[in-house]
């Protein structure tokens, strides 16, 4: 009989996922050395023998489940699967380990993995060298059919139910695609609430949990889990009572979602009547959707790296250009903000951007920097933003700016741009709005000369508490310095906010903090009056709007300001709320 247990982790995204485990890449294979009794042994080949048709029956139902597209691109894995399953190089050898090595099968299957690994590695085909990966799979499969211990009733359940992913790490690349292939929920041995995969998983509503570091060990396939995204517990093998807990979850929820609608249409309004501007952060045109179904004032952020990202190729003008004009048309005369392309060597590689490796990417050739390096491509960017301009207001936004002196050269590349354009006979507008992101300290202290270079700037601040502290957001080890509540980012968001009050410039906050709903009152309290967030986020936060009194807000300012801790801005906070 299954019994209960609980893996603790760190919480990343809030929510709570009930699914089975979906083992990614184990750290490592737990077996059992001791040699086996004379009478042992044909029941241990008997229970391989079941292992290896378990596996062939999962991975034969997986391709029955598959159409379209998806078979054909994840079909080949699982046939390529399904032979190593019958090849008698892996099944004759493990017999003959237990039959005549005395090993039982999880140590016969690591040991016959090791000897195949190590047959792959010899090949001097890279290609074929890099499909050991497909033995990986094809072992912990088996070892998962192995060491599986779930009752009958939690079989029952886990077959109506989707998957929750369990790995070392996972890429944010692959976040967004997981989500549209029935993963529901994220458990990590490593990584940190606030690595870009996190922040994520928390705009899609993904629960998502980090640093389980037992979770690879004491985890098999198909176990059943509830995770709590809030908690960061991990529970295996939940009983009556955690299920009863998730469906008190799912109802909250449905009430929440409920209350929640009464807010798509409505004003982003305080209690004392003062409007914030809400805008959206988006890359992909569901996101653009999303956006106007819930009432999002324009694009506060869309993000242009998709383009360039898993590809070869650079895109052409008239591909950006299409993209671009297919925000500027869905938004339907509401602005859009364009952030021209930021990415590092650590990114740039893969497209044939990267100058050199470079070892530290977030301090490198990124943003402004490589834009300004690789002209060429940056115009052609340009070109197809201010084409795009011709179907609705398209502003222009530049990441990574640490001085004036960029923002000119940028605005004598806009120029350029405009006046080959025009010769060419396009019709573009005659004034193009620049921002700057302010997202590196010495672009917050230079602020009053970026200011008159610049029709508006936008604040990320992810990037700028990371590097105002000295704290990589994405090194779990750090994560009680990476603080956006830190005293010293609070000053200095306050400081980049009143910089644009007296210039009579827009400032837009784009960064995490803007669609969490917890931080609205505090931001409210700096003075900020625009907010662009992922479009998930958007009601939430309208909602918190609701709740603040405006003026009572910016009376908290000074005490916010003097408070030495987080615990200190904390308790300042919690007298308004």
């Amino acid at each position: 009989m299954s019994s209960r247990f609980v893996i603790a982790g760190s919480p990343a995204a809030r929510g709570m996922a009930l699914g089975r485990a979906r083992l990614v890449q184990p750290s490592q294979i737990r077996v059992d050395e001791r040699p086996l009794a004379e009478t042992e042994i044909e029941t241990e080949v008997e229970r391989l023998r079941l292992a290896l048709d378990t596996a062939r029956n999962e991975l034969k139902a997986l391709r029955d489940k598959l159409h379209g597209a998806l078979a054909r691109e994840v079909g080949e894995f699982i046939d390529a699967h399904s032979l190593i399953l019958d090849d008698p190089a892996l099944t004759e050898g493990l017999f003959t380990l237990i039959r005549q090595g005395r090993y039982r099968a999880g140590l016969a299957l690591k040991m016959q993995r090791d000897r195949l690994a190590a047959a792959f590695d010899a090949i001097d085909d890279p290609y074929l060298r890099s499909r050991r990966e497909d033995i990986d799979h094809v072992v912990g499969r088996v070892q998962a059919a192995l060491n599986r211990d779930t009752t009958r009733a939690e079989r029952q359940i886990a077959s109506r139910v989707g998957t929750i992913l369990v790995g070392d790490t996972i890429a944010p690349a692959d976040v967004a695609h997981l989500t549209e292939h029935g993963v529901l929920g994220l458990v990590t041995t490593g990584g940190s609430p606030l690595s870009h995969s996190a922040i994520l998983a928390r705009s899609l509503r993904l629960p998502m949990v980090v640093g389980a570091r037992e979770a690879l060990e004491m985890l098999t396939d198909d176990d059943l889990l509830l995770i709590d995204g809030a908690s960061g517990e991990i529970v295996a093998h939940p009983t009556a009572q955690d299920l009863a807990r998730y469906r008190q979850f799912q109802r909250e929820q449905a009430r929440h979602q409920d209350a929640l609608a009464r807010f798509k249409h409505a004003p982003s309004r305080t209690l004392d009547g003062v409007h914030v501007h809400l805008y959206a952060n988006a890359e992909m045109p569901a996101d653009l959707a999303l956006a106007r179904a819930c009432g999002a004032e324009g694009v506060g952020l869309y993000r242009t790296e998709f383009l360039f990202l898993q590809r070869r190729e650079l895109p052409d003008e008239e591909e950006q250009f299409a993209t671009y004009r297919d925000v500027a048309l869905a938004m339907g005369g509401a602005p859009a903000t364009i952030r021209t392309l930021d990415l590092g060597a650590d990114k740039a590689d893969a497209t044939g951007l990267a100058l050199a490796s470079e070892p530290n990417p977030a301090l490198g050739v990124r943003g402004v920097r490589l834009a300004l390096r690789r002209p060429e491509i940056f115009a052609t960017q340009l070109r197809a933003i201010l084409r795009a301009g011709a179907f609705g207001p398209v502003r222009i936004l530049v990441p990574m700016i640490t001085s004036a002196a960029e923002i000119s050269a940028v605005r004598g590349m806009i120029a350029t741009c405009a006046r080959e354009l025009r010769s060419a006979g396009h019709e573009i507008a005659d004034h193009h709005e620049l921002g700057a992101m302010i997202e590196v300290p010495a672009a917050a202290i230079a602020l009053p000369a970026i200011m008159r270079k610049v029709d508006f700037i936008a604040i990320g601040t992810n990037d700028l508490t990371q590097y105002l502290l000295a704290a990589d957001r994405n090194n779990d080890a750090l994560g009680d310095l990476y603080d956006p509540l830190h005293p010293a980012v609070l000053k200095l968001l306050a400081q980049i906010i009143a910089a644009g009050a007296r210039a009579r410039k827009p400032v837009t906050l784009c960064g995490e903090m803007a669609g969490d709903p917890r931080w609205t009152p505090l931001l409210i309290a700096l003075g900020l009056t625009a907010f662009s967030m992922h479009p998930s986020s958007l009601l939430e936060v309208r909602q918190a709007i609701a709740a603040c009194d405006h003026a009572r807000l910016r009376r908290l300012a000074a005490r916010l300001l003097r408070a030495q801790t987080r615990a200190g801005i904390e308790r300042v906070l919690a007298t308004v709320a």
